[in-house]
């Protein structure tokens, strides 16, 4: 069954109208925005992505290939093209996107040694701990959405080898056991990567891999069934569905107090104090570990972290509520992270107050694209150039907020007699009557989208 959640934002008519902006995009841009940046980057004949417009193919990370973690990034964007058109039920999309989908997994696999997360070799293996971190989270969202035990098995397997450490390569895990002295928390990598030593307690412990950590712990309690054994290996490959909310808790603690300064995430810590520089992916993934932990426990003040970390962002880090786009290396795709969990944020936790910011980034990227290719630099304040050479990774930022912020649910505002119909009749915000005197049960029954009911803003999904 399809939930209602509500944002029930007591506002006027003439409040919603004069709120509204003039969007000028539509439904079928946002999926050629989509198939565009695929056209432009993904290698059709490995199912992988390359990191630029001027490269040929994506042979491997020396060769063309997009950086490892940023093609869990991607195939999460095929994975929100396949939900966005079963939400829809637009029956070709759903093959299409499927069938995509399902290819890239397959590319991605044979490309980076079979998900074999215990092969360190720096060309197309692992060897820093939020890179296969940012697979976990990826993978239990294939198996939610698609079923199969593979996905489920890929994304506990690879949890645990950064959780536990790996008896192959000799490393001790990510996770900073308070219990052996080493301060609470995850660390970001073993060194040297083919002879690590021991973690001590002053190596970096980074929010990009603590608050992903949170986020896949999170996921994986939500999937995993009830009753498992506790594992007794020291090495384990699944873990119970009470210790992933267990350590989803005692790391978020730890990180929340440790990383974050009123909504402000720090970039990590090498033993001193937080060390300060703002990134929008770490915004993203806090965001996103604190929506979920609200989800699982029901406790506020989860609720009012997420909200804090949105409000540092576009308070602090925008201009005129664009994103910012940073350039160094890797760095243009933390927006598609961004757009991840603000969906999150603003549909699962009905935070709906964040909407036109969004869309007001989306149009402005949209109105900057290089017109003939569909494509963004991801500088949405600044024309992309015809033909211009771009990095996937930037290019990500529009069809990944596009992806996931349906515009045809959200804009079209016209003049309706609220106060001549019933208190509970449903109207879209364009006007239109799409039902009745409805009450609550019949509310969570209808298609996705925000509607006027009782003069009150709701959003159904």
């Amino acid at each position: 069954m399809k939930r209602l959640v509500l944002s029930f934002l007591l506002v006027s008519f003439a409040g919603l109208v004069s709120a509204q902006i003039n969007y000028t995009f539509t439904d079928e841009d946002e999926w050629a925005c989509y198939d565009a940046f695929n056209k432009a980057f993904l290698d059709a004949s490995k199912s992988i992505y390359k990191i630029n417009t001027e490269t040929p193919r994506a042979v491997d990370r020396w060769n063309g290939a997009a950086a490892i973690w940023c093609q869990a990034i991607y195939y999460d964007m095929a994975l929100n093209a396949y939900q966005r058109a079963k939400e829809k039920g637009d029956e070709a999309r759903i093959n299409k996107y499927s069938t995509q989908a399902r290819r890239i997994y397959d590319g991605e696999k044979r490309q980076y040694v079979n998900f074999n997360f215990h092969d360190c070799n720096t060309n197309t293996g692992w060897f820093v701990y939020d890179d296969i971190m940012w697979w976990t989270c990826a993978l239990a969202r294939a198996y939610e959405l698609f079923g199969s035990q593979t996905y489920l098995s890929y994304s506990e397997s690879s949890f645990c080898r950064v959780f536990y450490g790996s008896q192959k390569v000799g490393d001790s895990g990510s996770y900073a056991d308070p219990e052996k002295g080493l301060g609470g928390g995850m660390f970001w990598e073993w060194q040297p990567i083919d002879n690590p030593k021991p973690h001590k307690a002053g190596d970096f412990r980074s929010a990009c891999i603590n608050f992903p950590t949170v986020i896949a712990a999170c996921r994986l309690h939500q999937l995993v069934p009830e009753g498992r054994t506790a594992p007794t290996s020291a090495y384990p490959v699944r873990q119970t569905k009470e210790f992933y909310l267990e350590k989803a808790i005692e790391i978020y603690e730890w990180a929340n107090k440790t990383l974050v300064n009123n909504g402000r995430v720090a970039d990590g810590i090498h033993g001193g104090g937080p060390e300060f520089k703002d990134h929008l992916y770490n915004q993203a993934t806090y965001i996103g570990a604190s929506c979920l932990l609200y989800k699982i426990t029901g406790e506020e003040k989860y609720l009012n972290y997420a909200k804090a970390g949105a409000n540092y962002v576009f308070r602090s880090m925008c201009a005129s509520s664009i994103l910012p786009l940073e350039t160094g290396i890797e760095q243009g795709i933390y927006c598609a992270i961004f757009a991840q969990y603000m969906h999150m944020l603003i549909y699962d936790c009905g935070q709906t107050s964040y909407l036109s910011n969004i869309l007001r980034n989306i149009q402005r990227g949209w109105n900057n694209r290089d017109k003939v290719r569909n494509i963004s630099n991801g500088n949405f304040l600044r024309a992309t150039a015809e033909g211009s050479a771009i990095e996937s990774y930037p290019a990500s930022a529009l069809p990944a907020l596009m992806l996931l912020f349906p515009i045809d649910a959200v804009t079209e505002v016209g003049e309706v007699p609220f106060e001549d119909s019933a208190q509970h009749d449903v109207f879209t915000l364009s006007g239109q009557k799409v039902k009745e005197d409805a009450t609550r049960e019949e509310l969570s029954q209808m298609k996705q989208g925000i509607y006027v009911w009782g003069n009150r803003k709701i959003i159904t999904k």
